[in-house]
């Protein structure tokens, strides 16, 4: 028995060595449960865009003349009155030359009636016939030339006091002063933008549509607003006007929205959201957490009949604050999944629960 123990562990030794160098049999995994759910049509999908209080009337205030500012009587924020003096100007300069123009309307007037006496005289004179018809002729067109004369200067005073008049600058309507570009002391032109003012009377919101959204909406479109100062309450409104143009630095839409109600008590400046409801025959949505992208190009995760993943390129809209309007790639009976879309890939074996975690039937509607 001893002569024959190396056999036997020769043998035994074979048959470890044969153990441990065969494959190790395949370990299945179990499939992946993943939240799966419908895609949603759009009326389901608000787009909320934010935006500021503004008046619907803006003025831009400036001087009508040139000078240097003397005074300036309002800050960013007062309430105005028709006609309330805003700034001034040095009066000095205007102040001259409306003395100028006086001095030569006075010699005008005294000149002109110098010319009608002596046209007076001459006309006695011809009637005479002590004098030729041309030499009267001459003292005629002196007179008219005097009157003309007159007229010219008259109309140059009421200029020069009109442009007297400018040197003030006084609120156009009652408002609000929304900006101001001008100090005491600086010099501007005529026609540069001194204030800003927000016109009493209706508000609108201001917003800006992303460019690839703004073919969805149109003017007139219903809307509703929320003002920041109070939550929770939503006032309807309308797409009062949609920009035909970008905005050549951020690539958006300028649109006002006007409210349905005048007396909501909304003043400029305060922060507002509006809320757009995206216009179009089928178009589906799906929660922010199903939407992937790779290169900048988003995609779902769509569930086949086989239970296992594809991987669905899409074209989306303008992104909600819980949900994005899909243009393309989904059909309504699709299911996708809602949740832990970063770690999934293509063809992975998953097992589709919805949101109570009961196993779904793929070929049955959520």
């Amino acid at each position: 028995m001893i002569r024959h123990a190396p056999r036997v562990a020769l043998s035994l030794a074979v048959s470890l060595l044969l153990v441990a160098c065969s494959e190790p049999e395949p370990v299945t995994q179990a499939p992946r449960p993943v939240l799966v759910v419908h895609p949603q049509p759009a009326a389901d999908a608000v787009e909320s865009f934010s935006g500021e209080v503004r008046a619907r009337f803006e003025p831009e205030l400036a001087f009508r003349i040139g000078g240097k500012v003397a005074r300036r009587l309002v800050e960013v924020g007062d309430r105005v009155k028709k006609d309330q003096p805003l700034a001034a100007l040095d009066p000095q300069d205007v102040g001259l030359q409306l003395d100028a123009s006086r001095a030569q309307l006075t010699a005008a007037e005294a000149n002109l009636r110098l010319a009608r006496a002596e046209r007076e005289r001459y006309r006695k004179l011809l009637d005479r016939q002590m004098i030729s018809h041309s030499q009267y002729d001459t003292v005629e067109n002196q007179y008219l030339a005097g009157e003309a004369r007159l007229n010219q200067l008259r109309a140059e005073y009421n200029v020069a006091g009109n442009q007297a008049g400018y040197a003030v600058l006084r609120a156009p309507r009652d408002g609000v002063i929304a900006s101001r570009n001008l100090e005491a002391g600086q010099v501007v032109a005529a026609g540069q933008t001194v204030f800003t003012l927000a016109v009493d009377g209706e508000r609108e919101v201001s917003i800006a549509i992303p460019e690839h959204a703004v073919g969805r909406f149109r003017v007139g479109q219903a809307v509703v607003v929320e003002l920041w100062s109070r939550p929770g309450q939503r006032f309807a409104a309308h797409l009062r006007e949609l920009s035909p143009s970008a905005d050549a630095q951020s690539r958006t839409f300028a649109a006002r929205v006007a409210f349905g109600d005048g007396g909501i008590g909304a003043e400029p400046g305060q922060s507002a959201r509006v809320f757009l409801q995206a216009e179009g025959d089928g178009v589906l949505s799906v929660p922010l957490s199903a939407l992937a992208a790779e290169k900048g190009e988003p995609y779902v995760w769509v569930v086949q009949a086989d239970a296992t993943l594809h991987r669905a390129p899409v074209r989306v809209g303008a992104y909600g604050e819980e949900r994005v309007p899909v243009l393309d790639g989904l059909k309504p009976d699709d299911w996708i999944v809602a949740a832990g879309v970063q770690v999934l890939r293509e063809a992975q074996a998953v097992r589709p629960v919805d949101r109570d975690n009961r196993a779904v039937q793929l070929a049955a509607k959520e």
